[in-house]
């Protein structure tokens, strides 16, 4: 029996009956992500289950509000594609690219004191038949279930588009997609809203562990790895590759904040820690200098850019998060309490720097070194 033919449009590059069961996948995952966030007394509509948008309310009974922030998830993926292509080991490496996805969006909303309730994503690729991999598909949509399911959040919408003449990976990479998404979190009482104003002069700042680069860094990661003879299956001396060390999923924080706020524990400002690395401690535009005299352990992968590939101190400080996810800005009465139910909750943190009256910059004492602000 003959097949059907092409029709045109997919002729053109945009070939819907391959990217159809595609796309009912991923409603049939979002479909089991419903009542993650009725912990939180959002509901979804169950009756407006469809790709143009997601319908949910707010039952409780709090003066709340809603937070809501769009993030992508940059490069990260392009490692995963030539994991695939290249280590032979069976697997897809897409077992974490959703939780990388998402996370990008939920610890941003996080940092304003929002819970996670609603995450919707956008999958687009240059080329349809990326979409014909069903390995991948179950790959990178369980993934965003686990995630989903981890912080109580829903999946009750997204977009996956072909872009033909927009989007084209770097080679050896034949076709990667670019990842990215939108988490709507509540704030619930409203009170707990965390604006950053009150940060200032004798806050403690607390760092908290990261699981490695998260995803952030990853295009100096790539050129790096590309000029090495074994490129990505290069092996780190903790014995993992170095495409499995860049590819451990992102920490979520969001079990860390709800507790903390469920405590009553009063947070000045939070920070996560992506863009500009350990330099973007001096994020607030006031005149403060954070002078850091602790720090937690350092990821392997960063050990080997600094010590094997001899990339500059400064520029390892400025481009990766150096073990540390995440930031918080405190009075130091908070700073014991803190300490003590981020452990309870499972957390590596500690209390590793003051803000200090000064020029804004970063004093990082653990290296010796000034790291200026975001952008400078």
């Amino acid at each position: 029996m003959n097949s059907k033919p092409k029709s045109e449009y997919a002729k053109a590059g945009v070939d819907y009956t391959i990217m159809e069961p595609f796309k009912q996948a991923m409603i049939a995952t979002g479909k089991r992500t419903l009542k993650f966030p009725n912990k939180r007394e959002v509901f979804i509509n169950q009756d407006v289950l469809h790709s143009h948008g997601a319908v949910y309310e707010y039952r409780g009974n709090e003066q709340h509000i809603f937070c809501q922030t769009q993030e992508d998830l940059g490069n990260k993926n392009w490692i995963a594609e030539w994991m695939y292509q290249n280590a032979g080991t069976g697997r897809t490496y897409y077992e974490g690219i959703g939780i990388d996805t998402a996370l990008m969006v939920v610890n941003d909303v996080l940092a304003q004191g929002a819970m996670p309730v609603v995450f919707t994503d956008q999958i687009e690729v240059g080329d349809s038949s990326w979409f014909a991999d069903e390995k991948r598909n179950k790959a990178l949509a369980e993934s965003f279930y686990k995630i989903c399911e981890e912080v109580g959040m829903a999946l009750p919408a997204g977009e996956s588009a072909t872009l033909k003449y927009l989007i084209k990976p770097e080679p050896p990479v034949k076709i990667a997609p670019s990842l990215s998404g939108c988490v709507t979190g509540i704030i619930a009482p409203g009170s707990n809203v965390i604006t950053g104003r009150e940060l200032g002069v004798g806050d403690h700042i607390i760092g908290i562990a990261s699981s490695g680069i998260h995803s952030n860094g990853i295009s100096l990661v790539i050129k790096k790895a590309m000029e090495l003879p074994d490129k990505f299956l290069t092996k780190l001396p903790s014995g993992n590759t170095l495409g499995d060390e860049a590819l451990i999923p992102t920490r979520s924080y969001v079990a860390l904040i709800e507790a903390l706020l469920n405590a009553g524990v009063k947070i000045h400002a939070i920070l996560p820690g992506t863009g500009d690395g350990v330099g973007k401690i001096a994020f607030d535009k006031r005149p403060f200098a954070y002078r850091i005299h602790s720090w937690l352990s350092v990821p392997p992968l960063f050990k080997f850019f600094r010590e094997q590939l001899n990339v500059p101190l400064e520029d390892c400080l400025k481009t990766f998060n150096w073990g540390v996810g995440y930031y918080l800005y405190v009075s130091e009465t908070e700073v014991d309490k803190i300490l003590k139910i981020g452990k309870e909750v499972g957390y590596d943190l500690a209390d590793i720097g003051i803000v200090e009256a000064g020029d804004r910059k970063v004093i990082f004492e653990p290296e010796n070194i000034i790291l200026t602000p975001p952008g400078e």
